[in-house]
């Protein structure tokens, strides 16, 4: 009997591990992004970023005005084909999850969002609820160009445990199709299943000892034939790419990188400061992340994953009429509250994620306004990424701080400042979104607890962390 997606036993609250110091890095060979078209080839450990060569934006497939939610596509028959299937389960990292969901959709995949568990709502392992699509149980007869594993504890376990998932990846594999896992999956999950047999594999570095000595890499990105593994949240990216690569070619992902804000900066400064002033609270800090309809969930999500690994109070309240939203790529999530029953409290930080969409929704939300004029006038911080800034500048809420934005943007701003990912004035902490989100909230963290405590946190997400 397969009604069910998998029979499993109810788990404990999902649970943060403790990682070891990740293991000392490379520096990333040249400025591009190519993979070989066969055999193993690997990116070495190094930022979790993405240098890519600067490219001329094609108008058959990159808007010429920047959106917050472009999706590349190379032809509607070819995007068609390309069906990607993204398990999930209780205790999964929403990060991984997410972003792969996020990045595949932009460059015209069909994916699938696959609950493994009973029900579709699942509480990812920080804390994050998604909805999936559908259950495993109805993706066991269809035909995947690619099978994504996102690991995280315990939804590695959670996925290893299903006998229909476990079935769909074998076959895959048996067929020479693409399939991956990232972070604790390809120990975890894979590992048991037999299907890293004769395969070079990477995994989060907590969870190497696990993997044959032979055939376990130190890189942040291993393919070899149809496997393509990865190391963990901070390397999501370019684990998303790389699946982008693979099944519609190097100009591509090459295009998303861009789209995404992975192209190499290594001459300007990941993060810009003015009128330093002290953030730190005698209490654990408590943060507001305002959500609608349209928001980007790519910073939805990697905020406040990040923000909750550093032992920060964040509560995800929706403007909208209801807790669950739809972000603008299609990734249904559920919210902690509505924006009326959070408004009663007192937050040390809020925080505007983008997305053109959701953008204008919080713009038009008369709690949220009233909520951050009280903020501003108290003299507590705020925050914005990619286009939300915006929402901040028409509230008459920047007035002549620095800030940034996304390109499409930044304009509307009236002191911009281009070229750092984030900019910090005073109590105004602002980002150019998307991938750049990862040093916004680690600049949050470091702010609010010191550098320590946000290396660690980047160590535990496999991230390098820069003080500047």
């Amino acid at each position: 009997m397969e009604s069910l997606s998998c029979l499993v036993l109810k788990p404990s609250p999902p649970t943060r591990l403790f990682f070891p110091p990740r293991i000392p890095q490379m520096a990333l060979p040249g400025s591009t992004f190519v993979f070989p078209s066969s055999m193993d080839y690997q990116l070495p450990i190094t930022t979790a970023k993405l240098a890519l060569k600067p490219i001329r934006a094609s108008t058959s497939t990159v808007p010429t005005t920047p959106s917050t939610t472009s999706t590349v596509t190379s032809s509607p028959t070819a995007a068609s084909t390309k069906k990607v299937l993204v398990p999930i389960g209780f205790g999964t990292e929403e990060m991984e999850a997410v972003i792969l969901v996020d990045v595949l959709r932009r460059a015209g995949a069909e994916v699938t969002v696959a609950s493994v568990e009973p029900q579709l709502e699942v509480q990812a392992s920080g804390g994050t609820k998604l909805v999936a699509d559908t259950r495993i149980s109805t993706c066991s007869d269809r035909v995947f160009d690619l099978v994504a594993l996102p690991g995280g504890m315990p939804g590695s376990a959670q996925l290893r445990d299903c006998e229909i998932l476990k079935k769909i990846t074998s076959k895959q594999a048996e067929e020479k199709r693409l399939y991956g896992g990232i972070s604790t999956a390809p120990a975890v999950t894979l590992l048991p299943w037999g299907l890293l047999k004769r395969k070079r594999t990477t995994c989060h570095p907590a969870f190497f000892d696990r993997l044959p000595t032979f055939w376990a890499v130190k890189s942040n990105i291993q393919v070899s034939g149809e496997l393509t593994t990865s190391q963990g949240p901070g390397t999501s990216f370019l684990f998303a790419l790389a699946l982008v690569e693979q099944l519609f070619g190097e100009s591509v992902a090459r295009e998303i990188g861009e789209l995404l804000f992975m192209h190499s900066a290594d001459d300007k400064p990941r993060n810009e400061e003015f009128n330093k002033v002290d953030w730190a609270v005698s209490h654990t800090p408590r943060v507001l992340v305002p959500v609608a309809n349209g928001s980007e969930e790519i910073e939805i999500v990697t905020i406040v994953d990040i923000l909750r690994r550093a032992k920060v109070d964040v509560v995800v309240a929706s403007v909208e009429k209801s807790v669950k939203i739809l972000a603008s790529q299609g990734v249904k999530i559920i919210a902690d509250k509505l924006i009326g029953d959070a408004a009663g409290s007192i937050y040390d930080l809020i925080i505007l994620p983008g997305g053109v969409a959701g953008t204008e929704r919080l713009q038009k939300s008369r709690i949220l306004k009233k909520l951050l004029k009280e903020q501003d006038a108290a003299g507590r911080i705020l925050g914005a990424v990619c286009s939300s800034p915006t929402v901040l500048h028409k509230h008459g809420l920047l007035k002549e701080k620095k800030a940034t934005a996304h390109p499409s943007a930044i304009t509307e701003l009236s002191n911009p400042v281009d070229g750092p990912k984030v900019v910090i004035d005073g109590k105004l902490i602002t980002s150019m979104g998307l991938a750049t989100v990862s040093d916004f909230a680690l600049a949050i963290v470091s702010k609010f607890f010191g550098h320590a405590r946000a290396r660690s946190v980047a160590e535990g997400l496999v991230f390098e962390y820069s003080r500047s």
